[in-house]
């Protein structure tokens, strides 16, 4: 079984998708999914899933479906887990990003895990969690975080290589962590090989610059496509140019309007820009740009390093003092692997000033030396944890 909650963006999904379309190669899998439904976004179809009714947050709240309660919300889940796992009486649970995270879910997460360890104590508990945490945990959090992990957890998948981060500068109480702790690699998605025809995807836009914006699931980042919106004019001065824009499904609609209305012509003639929603193509559309624009979160900075495209990013953070976005593109940054804009210095001139200096640089040097083979090596770890032989 495996545990994924997304409460903001859809990162996490993605991130955990792609691990499970990995494990059904030697395990049947059963999805457990409590976040919104995002049309369009597939699942591998050997996956069992479970969907527990969403539930999300808007401004730092519980937000859930029409017709319910938050309350009722929360006791069908907890109880819906149990029956679940009751059910299916699976070899192994994993929990995305929990204990480390998820805190605010302690009201089904503790009653799971406590109700395991009671009725089937040879079920595996395993965290799968992400590079960086970015929140700085208060020490009344990370003593709560070390008392959940060596109460309930047997084992710790750390996905990120360890050149790039290491887990103790994650997790300063890394040391009281009692469990193995397993550095996977860096957890990416395979582009399809376009090789040098991207017509399929953005028509005939030749001796034009192709530049993708994105911002992940779009709950965040509306600053990033307003202000690409306003730069192009600028940049239509110095360079041909085709902007495609993916504002992510999660954006609300009068953001997306208030963004066509922009690019459809209140300041000139925008034809060059195109705005759509959502599409299983991010890669094959990062891999055939001449430069990116996003945040940094850890599934987009994934796609550009497996892509290799030019790149500048906006680290942003989801709360306050959330500086995961802002640790991953300092590191980068200094690898000569993006540049990035900070949000306070997020204005139209700036932004044209970079894409021009990016546009310029060399894309050959730009090769990842990091391990990018997360997945495949979280499926590895498990099915030998699993039979009880050696991890590595």
């Amino acid at each position: 079984m495996f545990y994924c909650q997304y409460l903001s963006g859809m990162g996490h999904l993605v991130r955990s998708t792609e691990i499970v379309r990995n494990l059904v190669k030697d395990f049947q899998v059963y999805f457990i999914n409590g976040g919104p439904e995002i049309a369009g976004f597939e699942m591998p179809s050997q996956v069992e899933l479970i969907r527990l009714p969403a539930l999300w947050l808007e401004e730092g709240k519980f937000t859930v479906g029409d017709n319910q309660s938050v309350e009722d919300v929360k006791e069908i889940r907890k109880n819906l887990l149990i029956s679940e796992f009751d059910k299916i009486k699976p070899d192994c649970l994993i929990t995305e990003f929990f204990p480390f995270g998820r805190h605010k879910l302690f009201f089904e997460l503790i009653p799971f895990v406590e109700h395991i360890k009671n009725t089937s104590p040879t079920t595996k508990i395993v965290c799968s969690l992400r590079d960086v945490i970015g929140k700085e945990s208060e020490p009344e959090e990370e003593e709560i975080i070390c008392n959940l992990m060596n109460r309930y957890f047997d084992l710790l998948l750390f996905h990120a290589d360890s050149n790039f981060q290491q887990f103790s500068e994650s997790f300063t109480r890394h040391k009281d962590i009692k469990s193995e702790i397993i550095y996977t690699g860096f957890v990416t998605q395979s582009p399809k090989n376009y090789a040098n025809d991207a017509s399929p995807l953005w028509g005939d836009v030749t001796e034009t610059a192709k530049i993708l914006v994105s911002v992940g699931g779009g709950r965040i980042g509306y600053e990033l496509l307003e202000t690409v919106i306003k730069a192009s004019p600028i940049l239509a001065k110095e360079i041909p140019h085709f902007i495609k824009i993916f504002t992510g499904p999660f954006m609300p609609e009068d953001k997306v309007r208030q963004l066509r209305q922009l690019a459809d012509g209140r300041l000139g003639d925008r034809s060059n820009i195109q705005i759509e929603t959502y599409t299983l193509q991010l890669l094959e559309y990062m891999k055939t740009a001449d430069i990116a624009l996003s945040l940094s979160g850890y599934n987009t900075i994934m796609n550009i390093l497996s892509t290799g495209v030019r790149a500048i990013v906006v680290p942003v953070g989801h709360e306050k003092q959330d500086q995961e976005q802002l640790v991953r593109t300092q590191k980068l940054e200094s690898l000569g692997l993006v540049d990035y804009i900070l949000p306070q210095n997020l204005t139209a001139s700036h932004l044209v000033q970079k894409i021009i200096s990016g546009l310029n640089k060399n894309q050959s040097w730009r090769k990842c030396k990091f391990d990018l083979h997360g997945a495949e090596t979280t499926s590895f770890v498990l099915k030998n944890y699993l039979s009880h032989k050696a991890i590595f």
